[in-house]
Parts: structure tokens; sequence; C-alpha cells
């Protein structure tokens, strides 16, 4: 048995927070083994003065991680699965996917006020092509602005005025104590979010069957079947964190409802289906989706993006 787990992650606030969450659950499970957290830049996190669609590629917050697993250097990683590719290099897995937070978008405005308050010409600020595709749709009379940087950050972009009001994950807040800054959670009738959003990946070798075992208490079921859902639409539409599409699985007694989008960038055309699969079998409700939103002219939309 190892005396010593090390967790690969970002160093960001948020993602420590998201690591230590994990470190002190692993800690109350067996407390006479050691956990560390070894802090580890990623190619997303060097280039933070360029937004996100136009840096391309995927894996742009874990790639640097995954290597360090590989090369056995950390035992095992602590990702927000939004932002982990479907597709993991071969000798990986994700050995546990904890319970979920509140998955929506929230509305984050100096002035406390709603998208139905916010005036004409309000700019709003967002990394996000899904995000900024769906506010588009809605309120096309705001101005979208790029917002990258750490939550304090943004936050802070918000309260000093540089933009009258920002969009983020509700989940980050959470976890960093911040909800109360929230103003409006943003309904998914009005914004779909992204695959997987809210949601921990915890990323682990496939042959380390110590650490497969520390984690399997760790894993919430109904959570890892809903974010299979999304990440099989993810998959099935071959897209990555910065393509605009959002998804989000519920479940209704046996059964997985998935609702799903997929958008222009500019909000004129948002194509969107509710599909529906056995608990058991989410990954059919995700491929159903694609095949519904790939009939409505989705290839093409997406195809005029790249």
């Amino acid at each position: 048995m190892p005396e010593r787990i090390v967790i690969g992650s970002r160093g960001s606030e948020l993602a420590l927070s998201q690591s230590e969450q994990i470190a002190r659950a692993l800690r109350a499970l067996d407390p006479d083994t050691g956990v560390v957290i070894e802090i580890i830049r990623t190619t997303g996190d060097k280039m933070t003065d360029v937004p996100l669609a136009q840096i391309g590629g995927k894996g742009l917050f874990t790639r640097e991680i995954e290597e360090a697993l590989l090369a056995g250097t950390i035992d095992l990683a602590v990702h927000s699965m939004k932002d982990l590719p479907t597709e993991l290099p071969p000798g990986l897995c994700i050995g546990a996917v904890p319970e979920r937070e509140n998955p929506r978008d929230v509305l984050v405005s100096a002035a406390g006020l709603t998208l139905d308050q916010l005036p004409p010409g309000a700019r709003v600020g967002t990394s996000s092509l899904r995000r900024a595709a769906q506010l588009c749709a809605y309120r096309g009379d705001l101005e979208v602005l790029p917002l990258r940087g750490n939550v304090t950050t943004r936050l802070r972009k918000v309260s000093e005025g540089h933009i009258d009001a920002a969009i983020l994950a509700a989940a980050g807040l959470s976890r960093l104590g911040l909800s109360r800054q929230i103003t409006q959670e943003i309904p998914e009738t009005l914004m779909l979010p992204a695959p997987a959003q809210g949601a921990l990946a915890i990323e682990t070798r496939q042959d380390d069957a110590e650490i497969l075992r520390r984690l399997a208490p760790l894993d919430h079921p109904d959570t890892r079947r809903a974010v299979a859902a999304e990440r099989s639409f993810l998959a099935a539409m071959q897209g990555g964190c910065q393509v605009p599409l959002g998804a989000l699985a519920t479940r209704s007694g046996e059964t997985i409802m998935l609702d799903a989008c997929v958008c222009s960038l500019d909000g004129a055309r948002i194509l969107r289906c509710r599909t529906s699969s056995r608990h058991d079998r989410p990954e059919e409700a995700g491929n159903q989706a694609a095949d519904t939103l790939r009939g409505q002219g989705a290839d093409a939309l997406l195809e005029s993006l790249r």
C-alpha cells in the first residue's frame, strides 16, 4: 500500500480547492496515508492573454498533467470534467466521478441586475463560445467581451467596472465559497451548460489497482451516468471544450433525459433537442441527441466554425 498519494493539479485557486476536496476525502478514508498536491502548469494556464478559441486544440488544461500521470510522477489528477477530452491517452482512465455540484451558468452583475434587467449595450464578459452564443441569441443588444483569468480575476473585473457583468459556472463559485456573488442562476431553458460542467473527474492509471480501490468510495453513480450521456454527445459531435455546444442530463426514475444544443457563434441559430435512454445506458441518449441535431443541420453549422 502506498504511504503517500500525489495528486496533480493546476495551480489556480479553484483547481487547488477541488484537489484539496479530494485530498480530504482520501485522508478521511485512510488517515495513515499522506496525501500531497503537486502543482502542474498547463498550456491553458500559460497563455492567459489569448482567447481559448484562438489557441485551439484539445486538452489545453490537462495535457501536461496526463503526461505526469503516465510518467508515474503523480498518482492521480483532479480535473474539472468539462476540461477533460472525451478520449483519454492509452493507459489512463477516470477512476471516480464524485457527486456533481450545480451544473448551471450564473450571472454576476456589479449592479445586482439580472439578464433581463441589463440595459442595452451592457458589457458582459465570458471566455466561452457556448455562453456567448446563447447570450447573443437571448440578448443580441448586449456587448459580449472575452474574459480570461481565474475566478477571482473575473469577479474583480466586474467589481472594478471593466465590464458590467460576467457569466461563470455556479460550481466554481460554490467551491470557492463565493456563491453570495451570484446575481442570477441562468435557467437551462435559456443557457445549456457545457457537457459535464460542475462535475469532477479523478484520472489515474488503468493498471494502478491500489489507487483505483481507494477511489471507488468517492464515485457517485448517478453523476457518472449523467456526464456519460453529456460526454457521449460531445464525442459524437467531435467537439472540444471550445465548441459552442451544450448538454445537460438529468435522471427521472429509470430514465436519463438529455437536453442538448449546437449554436452558431453569433447565436443566430440554436439547434436544440431532448432525448432519453435507460439510466444504465446513458451513452444512448448522447448518441441520439447527436443524430437528431445532425438531422437539423448541426454538421454544416459546426463545419462553418472550423
